[in-house]
């Protein structure tokens, strides 16, 4: 039975993903904060085939995750990692971006990154095998004024989990870095500015295990969004601070 584990899973893209990978023969381990929506994602999960275990857990904690991990490895070894738990915000706020809040985004988004994919990396290497997959984000390729902390712990998931992949492979283990733009979720149902190409959950979850399957290193989308970012970080900041100034503040 193939054993995956994902984070972040009672709502958004996290729910998603469980529901594109529940089957006959998967078993899912999914952790959240939300107990009663976690459980409710399981029960779905359960009734598509798939044996669930949910763990109610804050993927912050540090010495939780690692015995949270360590204990499904040893019962179930584990095939794929998406360590996906993921919090915004940004400088819509009548006091911008708080020292608090900036210092929670690190700590879900960096941190809670490190906490899911550490305690898996010496199992895997032990079975030569396994896989990992990073949530990124689009906005980690360019700092953007209305959520510096979310881009920068997004930009430093991404290049972590790029040099991750190059150390990891000989010893079979994939690592895909994921870079999503808009995805409609909870998270991005609070903005209040145009989304451009906005996708749905379902549909990202289902292009992101078809990039796992396929053990790409990175998958960045919509291609337009990516092309835009990708311009951005290669320009010098002096001919796009202004215009990037300019655009809508993330609450």
């Amino acid at each position: 039975m193939r054993c995956i584990l994902i984070t972040g899973a009672s709502s958004g893209l996290g729910e998603a993903l469980a529901r594109a990978y529940a089957g006959t023969g998967v078993r899912l381990c999914l952790g959240g904060r939300d107990a009663a929506r976690l459980e409710a994602v399981g029960q779905a999960c359960r009734d598509l085939g798939a044996a669930v275990d949910c763990r109610c857990i804050d993927v912050a904690d540090r010495q939780a995750m690692a015995q949270w991990l360590n204990d499904i490895d040893e019962r179930h070894p584990l095939d794929l990692v998406i360590a996906n738990a993921g919090v915004s915000a940004g400088t819509g706020a009548d006091l911008g971006e708080t020292a608090e809040q900036a210092r929670a985004i690190f700590s879900v988004n960096l941190e809670g990154v490190l906490n899911t994919v550490l305690p898996v990396i010496e199992p895997m290497r032990r079975r030569r095998r396994g896989q990992i997959v990073i949530m990124a984000s689009l906005a980690g390729f360019r700092g953007l004024p209305s959520a510096p902390a979310y881009s920068a712990s997004k930009a430093a998931v991404r290049v972590w989990g790029e040099g991750l992949r190059g150390w990891l492979a000989s010893d079979g283990i994939g690592v895909t870095v994921v870079c999503p733009g808009f995805v409609a979720t909870p998270m991005t149902s609070r903005n209040r500015f145009p989304m451009p190409f906005l996708m749905t959950a379902d549909d990202a979850a289902r292009l992101i295990r078809r990039a796992v399957g396929q053990n790409r290193g990175r998958v960045a989308f919509p291609w337009p969004m990516a092309a835009l970012l990708w311009l951005l970080a290669a320009l010098p900041p002096g001919w796009t601070d202004g215009l990037l100034g300019r655009l809508p503040k993330k609450s």
